[in-house]
């Protein structure tokens, strides 16, 4: 069993390996609350996170990449056999220095790990998925070199700061993936009742009805897919839609306003002039 500590910033790095020809049970704690994500090689060794009087098994960990808040009262808990070796990374970085994080990864690790950051428990596990083939080689990277001294710490933390890219990258990629509206064909549709009465639109009830959202679902995902929120994007459209009437001769002023739903004229002068930077009185 090898276990080596590397200090580069404010991160605490733990290299561990180990192989055995009979079953053996490792353990080791962090002396305070840390945030940390381990990357686990080639082994496939089994894990057990004990916290209280609880626990979390992982049985299959080759290419997992694991993040975790964890105090002193947690145990981390590996278990080697012939056929099941450890290889593990731990990037970690206690609770403390999250603000002194250079290259804006303290932010990432508020933005990212929120639940981590602001924990609610002795253990907290953030996401967790396996890694792409990229932060695999760099992981086999740290077991097979042979460099030492300044060498080897400038070798750690080169792939150190590229392990953390493809984590946090792969990470905002899931993110966006979760958060992105499965429903685009009901927004285009919303879109389209919305474009087809821009001088006598359906309230956001109405809408959400017609389209068989409810209307916190329709005002998030319109506005996650569409840019701005329900009626601002109704707005933008009476007003280039009159801009378009104005300058092609089809309609005065008055007339335009009324054509895309406006009572009041001083109230569309008004929104034209916000939208273009200028009256519609002034298109030429």
């Amino acid at each position: 069993m090898t276990r080596d500590f590397i200090h580069i910033n404010d991160f605490i790095i733990l290299v561990e390996e180990a192989n055995s020809t009979n079953i053996e049970v490792d353990s080791c704690r962090f002396d305070e609350p840390i945030v940390g994500v381990a990357f686990y090689g080639s082994g496939n060794v089994d894990l057990t996170v004990k916290y209280h009087q609880n626990q979390k098994k992982f049985q299959y960990t080759k290419g997992l990449s694991l993040s975790f808040y964890a105090d002193e009262q947690v145990e981390f808990e590996h278990t080697v056999s012939p056929n099941k070796n450890l290889k593990c990374i731990v990037v970690a970085t206690k609770l403390s220095n999250m603000e002194q994080l250079p290259n804006q990864e303290g932010e990432l690790f508020s933005d990212l790990l929120k639940e981590l950051v602001n924990p609610k428990a002795s253990y907290v596990e953030g996401p967790c998925f396996y890694m792409i083939p990229e932060m695999e080689n760099i992981v086999d990277a740290f077991f097979s070199n042979s460099y030492s001294g300044k060498t080897k710490m400038m070798f750690f933390r080169s792939h150190i700061t590229a392990l953390l890219s493809h984590f946090f990258g792969q990470l905002a990629i899931k993110q966006e993936e979760v958060s992105k509206p499965k429903h685009r064909k009901q927004l285009d549709k919303a879109k389209d009742i919305l474009l087809e009465n821009l001088d006598n639109p359906p309230s956001l009830s109405e809408l959400s009805q017609a389209i068989g959202f409810n209307t916190t679902s329709l005002k998030k995902e319109f506005k996650a897919i569409f840019g701005v929120p329900v009626f601002k994007y109704l707005q933008n459209e009476r007003l280039v839609s009159a801009h378009k009437l104005i300058s092609e001769k089809e309609a005065t002023v008055q007339e335009a306003a009324w054509q895309v739903g406006y009572d009041s004229l001083s109230s569309f002068s008004n929104a034209f002039v916000k939208r273009f930077g200028y009256r519609p009185s002034q298109i030429k």
